[in-house]
C-alpha cells in the first residue's frame, strides 16, 4: 500500500513542497529511503523504528520504501522523521490515509516517540497557507513560531501517539494562537541609546548620514575611543523594520535555528559582530549543507566588523559581491542556495598596529612601513564600497564628565525617517530603496550639480586621486546630506561634507 504525506523543506529561506511517499510491500524486512536524502535523513530509519515501537505500535516486518519527491533536489535535516513515521502508520492501517491530505507535517522524532523542534518552520507555514492546506502539524516548541502566519491552523504536538489520536479524531488539539501585532510591538525594543555616548559629535553626524541613506561606514581611531559603542547603537537610529522586513529576517533566523520558544519573532534591526578569526564560510554562509552566514543574519540590519585589518584578506574580499547585490549565492555540487544579505556594513580599525598614530596624547611606536602594511590589508576595492570614512579620536575628559551625551536615538531617528521618506518618494516604482543603492543612471538624474559644486568636486578628485567609484560614493552621500536638510538641490556645502567622509583617500603615508 502506498501512502502520501505532505511535508516541506527550504532552499535558502524559500520553502518548497515535499511529498513523502511510503510503500510497504511483502518481502524481507528492509527500510530504504530514496529521493536524494542526506546522512541525517538516511539515519532517520533508526529513530523512526524506535519511536514507533516505544509509542506502543508495531513496526512492519516488511519491505518499507520511502520516496521524498521531488527526487532531484537534495533533502537534508531531521524534519522528515515525523511525516515518514505517520506514513508508515497510515500504511499499516492505524491512520486513515484520506485524512492526511488536509495536513502538512514536519518534526524530528526522539527514540521514545517524543517530537523535537526543527528549523525553518516559519517558511513552511507560509508555504502551507499559500497551497491551501487545512492545517499544519509541527512540534509543540515550534507551534507559536508557525502561528505567526495568520489564518493558518497550527497544531503543536509533543508525541507521535498524540498525532495518531488527533488525526483519528480521538483527541482534540487546539490550534496555537499568537497575537501577531502584540508580538511585533513587544519586539521593537533596543537596550541602548545614542545619548549614552559622550562626545564624538563628528562621528555621530556621520552615523546619522549613514543611517539616512543606507551607507556603509568605516571608523578609524585609537583603542578606547568608543567605536564599538557607536556601532552598537546605529540600529537604534535606523527606521523600524516593516512587518514584511521583520518576517524576512525571522525566516533567516528560523532556518539558522536561532529562534527559541520566547523569541519567535525578530522585530528589531539585527546587529551581528563576528570575530576577526571567522572563516569565509562563516561570514557569507556555506558548509557541506549551505547555511546562512553572518551577512545573512545581518539582513536588514548591521554587520559590524571590528579590527577590520585583522580579518583574513580572502574573507573580506568575499564581501564585495554581497555588498553590491544584496544577496549571496552559495553553490555546491548538489544544490545552489541564495540567501538575502541587504545590510549596512559598519567597520572599525586602528590607524596603525599599536593604535596610536596621530593621537596627540599617546606616542605611536610604529614605523611608516608597518603602518603602510597594516592599512594595505584592507583592499582598495573594498574601501571603495564603503561610502563613509570617519575618524574617531580619543574622547577628552570634559566630554566624558559631561552630564549628557546629547540627542537621544529617537530624536536622531525622526530626522533619519524624514530623509528616508524623501527617498521612498524619489525612487517610487524602482527597485532602489535608498540613496546608497542608486544606479549610475539614477545618480545622473538625482545628483545633478551646480557650477560651484562641480568645480569643488573636480578639484577634490584631482588632488586626492579619487577613483571613479569614490566619485559616485561622494555624490550619493551628498544626496543624503541634502535630504537630511530637506534640500532639493545638492550644494557645495553638501559636497564638501561628503568629501570629508573619504578620510582614507585624503591621507597617505
Amino acid at each position: 500500500m502506498i501512502v502520501k504525506v505532505k511535508s516541506s523543506a527550504v532552499i535558502g529561506i524559500d520553502p518548497y513542497p515535499v511529498d513523502v511517499e511510503v510503500d510497504i510491500a511483502p518481502g524481507l524486512p528492509q527500510f530504504s529511503t530514496v529521493g536524494l536524502p542526506d546522512a541525517a535523513v538516511k539515519e532517520s530509519k533508526d529513530r523512526i523504528k524506535a519511536a514507533i515501537k516505544n509509542s506502543g505500535y508495531r513496526f512492519p516486518e516488511k519491505r518499507v520504501t520511502v520516496n521524498l519527491a521531488p527526487a532531484d533536489i537534495k533533502k537534508e535535516g531531521t524534519a522528515f522523521d515525523l511525516p515518514i513515521a505517520v506514513g508508515i502508520l497510515a500504511a499499516e492501517g492505524l491512520i486513515d490515509p484520506a485524512k492526511l491530505k488536509d495536513y502538512l507535517i514536519m518534526g524530528e522524532l526522539s527514540l521514545d516517540g517524543g517530537i523535537k523542534a526543527i528549523h525553518g518552520v516559519l517558511s513552511a507555514a507560509f508555504q502551507a497557507k499559500a497551497s491551501g492546506i487545512a492545517g499544519i502539524i509541527v512540534p509543540a516548541d515550534n507551534a507559536r513560531e508557525a502561528a505567526m502566519v495568520e489564518g493558518l491552523p497550527v497544531f503543536g504536538t509533543k508525541t507521535l501517539s498524540e498525532i495518531v489520536e488527533f488525526i483519528g479524531g480521538r483527541k482534540e488539539i487546539r490550534p496555537a494562537k499568537v497575537q501577531v501585532a502584540e508580538v511585533f510591538r513587544k519586539s521593537l525594543h533596543y537596550g541602548v541609546d545614542f545619548s549614552e555616548i559622550q562626545g564624538q559629535q563628528q562621528a555621530k553626524r556621520a552615523f546619522e548620514v549613514a543611517a539616512a541613506g543606507g551607507h556603509n561606514i568605516l571608523m578609524v581611531g585609537p583603542p578606547g575611543a568608543g567605536k564599538t559603542m557607536l556601532a552598537q547603537r546605529i540600529p537604534t537610529i535606523l527606521p523600524d523594520l516593516t512587518f514584511e522586513e521583520a518576517i524576512e529576517v525571522t525566516k533567516v533566523y528560523s532556518v539558522a535555528g536561532l529562534l527559541n520558544r520566547k523569541e519567535i519573532f525578530w522585530g528589531t534591526r539585527p546587529f551581528r559582530a563576528p570575530h576577526h578569526t571567522i572563516s569565509d564560510a562563516g561570514l557569507v554562509g556555506g558548509g557541506h549543507v549551505p547555511r546562512p552566514g553572518e551577512i545573512s543574519l545581518a539582513h536588514h540590519g548591521v554587520l559590524f566588523l571590528d579590527e577590520l585589518s585583522e580579518f583574513k584578506k580572502h574573507v573580506l574580499e568575499v564581501l564585495r559581491q554581497p555588498l553590491e547585490d544584496g544577496y549571496v549565492v552559495i553553490t555546491r555540487s548538489a544544490i545552489t542556495t541564495t540567501y538575502p544579505s541587504r545590510f549596512t556594513l559598519i567597520a572599525a580599525m586602528n590607524p596603525c598596529p599599536c593604535g596610536y598614530y596621530g593621537d596627540p596624547r599617546r606616542e605611536c611606536g610604529c614605523t611608516l612601513r608597518q603602518i603602510r602594511q597594516y592599512k594595505s590589508k584592507v583592499s582598495g576595492p573594498l574601501l571603495d564600497r564603503i561610502d563613509i570614512h570617519v575618524e574617531v579620536p580619543s574622547v577628552k575628559y570634559r566630554e566624558l564628565a559631561a552630564k549628557s551625551g546629547g540627542e537621544t536615538s529617537a530624536e536622531i531617528r525622526n530626522r533619519v525617517e524624514t530623509a528616508r521618506e524623501i527617498q521612498i518618494k524619489r525612487f517610487q516604482g524602482h527597485v532602489t530603496g535608498t540613496n546608497a543603492q542608486m544606479t549610475s543612471r539614477q545618480i545622473k538624474q538625482f545628483c545633478a550639480l551646480g557650477t560651484e559644486s562641480q568645480a569643488l568636486l573636480e578639484m577634490a578628485m584631482e588632488k586626492l586621486g579619487l577613483s571613479a567609484r569614490a566619485y559616485t560614493r561622494i555624490l550619493k552621500v551628498a544626496r543624503t546630506i541634502a535630504d537630511l536638510e530637506g534640500e532639493e538641490k545638492i550644494s557645495s556645502g553638501h559636497i564638501s561634507e561628503a568629501i570629508q567622509y573619504r578620510s582614507l583617500d585624503r591621507k597617505s603615508i
